[in-house]
């Protein structure tokens, strides 16, 4: 065993065997190794020789010297959702890929709970901060800004700060598009057919309504009404309920209907549960979320799926950027046609059979 391997590596020692400078391991491990223009190739030599000699960073030490401590957060809504299950694991990837170490918390979609966190967040030195689907991205905001904390909104966007999100109007067009295309291939459709469920007075959902109206008016010609959507909040519970009103007053369900977001879905799926296969055999179904398992029910369900990867990739720029303006930086998501399981970031795990 060499002697660095004996004891914990340095940056020195790292600079020795990369062959790079002590400032370039530096800059590739405290993660501003592209404000820096270091190569991708050098960046990840390092990060791989880092791992390989079981460089840790001394993050109290770290900070003393730069007043950077290497700690980036991720403030969330909730945990229990594919999404946002998806966001933190490519969070904690990019991270980690910059040598930032990263935390993620939830703000349970209560704004007091939300400026609690960001607050117990500042406390433990945290550099940076990515804001995604909060309730009050403005009131976390305000706590960022007297803490002198660079951050950005991912998903739901703010007023003040820079923010990143899926192109919901884009997404909502084409969803609602391929539905209505697919249920008219099984039989006539008119207007009166076609409902949107879920979601409530967010940034998304009006963007989503919009895109669904503007479809509708131009395939039926009729110009949007509220009457065709059903807001529950995001809420699986109110979701059900919506579908059961819906049901006790029609005796079935739309022939094609737009759910906001995969938690709505799954008070779709509780509603089913109580109800006979005859209740929902001819449905075609839109889901503005992404779950596999969804993708594969008896009927017809397409989905879209948010870039988060690109998501957050464009965040890290924006935080990198001293100049960055208070924007909304729009990513075009995908379209996922029924029976289609995509890969996602748990692929890149390495598990397999102990061996």
């Amino acid at each position: 065993m060499s002697e660095i391997e004996q004891k914990k590596a340095t940056i020195y020692d790292l600079s020795v065997v990369s062959g790079a400078s002590a400032s370039t391991v530096s800059a590739v491990l405290n993660g501003t190794w592209r404000k820096r223009r270091i190569s991708e190739e050098t960046a990840e030599k390092i990060m791989s020789l880092a791992k390989t000699h079981r460089y840790t960073a001394n993050l109290q030490a770290r900070a003393l010297r730069s007043s950077r401590s290497g700690l980036t957060g991720l403030l969330l809504p909730v945990y229990d959702n594919r999404f946002f299950s998806s966001m933190a694991q490519t969070f904690e990837a990019q991270a980690r890929k910059r040598g930032l170490v990263p935390m993620v918390v939830s703000g349970r979609r209560d704004p007091e709970e939300e400026r609690r966190t960001v607050e117990s967040l500042i406390a433990y030195s945290i550099d940076s901060l990515f804001v995604a689907g909060a309730t009050d991205p403005d009131g976390v905001h305000q706590v960022c800004v007297r803490a002198g904390l660079p951050h950005v909104n991912i998903d739901l966007p703010g007023k003040y700060a820079p923010s990143v999100i899926a192109d919901n109007r884009q997404g909502a067009e084409a969803l609602t598009s391929a539905i209505i295309r697919h249920a008219e291939r099984i039989g006539p459709l008119g207007p009166e057919d076609v409902y949107l469920f879920g979601g409530r007075d967010d940034h998304a959902s009006r963007e989503r309504i919009a895109g669904f109206h503007a479809v509708k008016q131009s395939i039926f010609g009729v110009a949007a009404t509220t009457g065709d959507v059903e807001i529950t909040g995001y809420s699986p519970g109110m979701t059900e309920l919506a579908f059961e009103r819906f049901f006790d007053r029609h005796g079935r369900l739309p022939r094609c209907f737009f759910i906001n977001s995969s938690i709505n879905f799954e008070g779709l799926l509780r509603f089913m549960a109580r109800h006979d296969g005859e209740t929902f055999g001819d449905i075609v179904v839109g889901c503005f979320d992404y779950d596999p398992f969804g993708s594969f029910l008896p009927f017809p369900v397409y989905m879209i799926r948010p870039n988060i990867s690109e998501m957050l990739e464009r965040g890290f720029e924006l935080l990198e950027d001293e100049n960055a303006k208070p924007q909304i930086v729009m990513i075009e998501p995908q379209l996922v046609p029924p029976r289609t399981a995509l890969e996602g970031p748990l692929d890149a795990l390495k598990d397999g059979p102990a061996g």
